[in-house]
Order: C-alpha cells, then structure tokens, then sequence
C-alpha cells in the first residue's frame, strides 16, 4: 500500500504572533512552526495503516516555504515516515489553501499512491479547502471529516465513517482516493530521540511547482484585542454568587435585557 499523507507547518500555539510589515501577512521572525492539529492524526493514521497491511509504505509531503517546512517533514519521519517530498513555496507568504492544493498535486500526479491523507483543516486558517481540492484536481473521491479508517483486504477498499448531522455514515470506498482525516485510531505517537537525530540527516527530495498566481490574497492580518481581565465576585453561597454574577451581566454588561 502506497500511503501519502500531507502535512502543513502551522504556528505552535504557544508561540506570540504579530503583523508583518505589510500588515497582510503574519511575521515569521522567531516563530516556532510544528506539525499539529488534524496533520498530528493524519501522520498516525497512516503510520497505523502502514504497521497493519505488509509492505505499506508512508511518503509525507509538504508545501511552504523556508525553514519551517523542511523541520516539519523532518518530524515526520522522526515518527516514521519513510520518504519525505519538500514543495517549495518559495516567496509565497499568503498561505492560499487553492495555491497549496494545486501545488501539491501537481507533485502527486506522479507519485504512487493509493491513499492521500491530510488532516481535514489546518491548524492556522481552518478553511478545510485543500482535501477536496486535492481530491478534485486528481480526478479521485474525496471524503472530509473521516473517523475509523481502516483497510479491508477481502473487499481491497477502505472503510470509514462520517459523522453528519443526522447521525453517522458508513463508507467503503476502492483506491485511489483523497481522506480528510478528523481523528486516528490513537492519538498521535511522540518521537523518540534516536529516530529525531536520524531524521536530522534523512534526504528530503525537494522541488518547485509551477508558478501560479494566488487564487486569493489577504487584505488585512491583525491579532484581536487584548483581554481585559477577569473581575472576582465576592460571595459566600452558591445563590448569592449566582445572583450577583446575574446582576452584573444585566447592569453592566447589558447581556440580559
């Protein structure tokens, strides 16, 4: 099985954030990038995949720019992908899921592959675009928000399931295809110190996708305002705390009419 996930290098969450210069974009300067989010599960469930059907291998690819693209794919084979494909984004800041889509599959036309997993949204921009995207660009279904992946070799198709408003769906599905992963099996594995200082020298391939104009540009990158803080109430029982909380939210907040 010929498994490839891709990932996105998104900002830790602890990292402080602020406007670039042009006030459109987000200043990189001294910001820690990780793999997170539905991509952390994505990268499990197909190491998962890989461990339950023999000979299976796992090809993590990535778009985006310098340094931190190359540092998350290289976590990605910490955690035991086997191959590793850098498309460089190079001058491109805006971060356009379309663009992303496009570039990673003009790398995937011609790449084996019999599954291509991602999370279902990115931990940044949350636009969930890029799975179907992908899955339309390549010609193959694609599915989102996917639970309980898993592999069934008598039927040789993949099952799964979605949750929808009105309950759960149930899928079965033949290779190729396109899944937007919303949880693994488990949650994702941590890396162990010799598997990290092995993919510190591990050979990432790398190339250029054909230059595109953006389908969308940012306007305006601003951060939203500081918090207030929060105001303690005084209070001796659970009722007296609940009627003064009350009062405040309709007296001072005006949230109760």
């Amino acid at each position: 099985m010929e498994i490839v996930v891709c990932v996105k290098p998104v900002p830790d969450a602890e990292t402080r954030l602020r406007a670039a210069a042009d006030g459109k974009t987000l200043d990189a300067e001294g910001v820690k990038f990780v793999l997170a989010g539905y991509d952390e599960s994505a990268v499990e469930q197909a190491l998962l995949l890989k461990e339950s059907i023999p000979g299976s291998k796992v090809h993590a690819i990535a778009y985006g720019p310098a340094p931190r693209t190359e540092e998350v794919l290289r976590a990605a084979i910490a955690l035991g992908c086997d191959q590793a494909t850098w498309v460089d984004a190079a001058g491109d800041s805006s971060g356009d899921p379309v663009t992303a889509a496009r570039a990673l599959a003009g790398v995937l036309a011609g790449v084996p592959r019999d599954l291509v997993l991602l999370g279902k949204q990115a931990g940044d921009d949350e636009s969930g675009i890029v799975p179907a995207a992908l899955g339309q660009l390549l010609g193959v279904p694609d599915f989102s928000c996917v639970v309980d992946l898993r592999w069934d070799p008598a039927g040789t198709r993949f099952r799964f399931q979605r949750p929808v408003e009105t309950g759960v769906e149930s899928w079965a599905v033949p290779t190729p295809l396109v899944i937007g992963l919303q949880q693994a099996w488990n949650d994702p594995r941590t890396a162990k110190l010799p598997a990290i200082l092995k993919s510190r020298k591990a050979p990432i391939g790398r190339t250029t996708p054909a230059s595109a104009s953006a389908h969308s540009l940012p306007e305006k990158f601003e951060l939203p305002p500081p918090r207030t803080g929060a105001r303690l109430i005084e209070y001796k029982t659970p009722q007296e705390a609940a009627e003064k909380l009350v009062r405040v939210l309709r007296e001072e907040a005006k949230v109760f009419p």
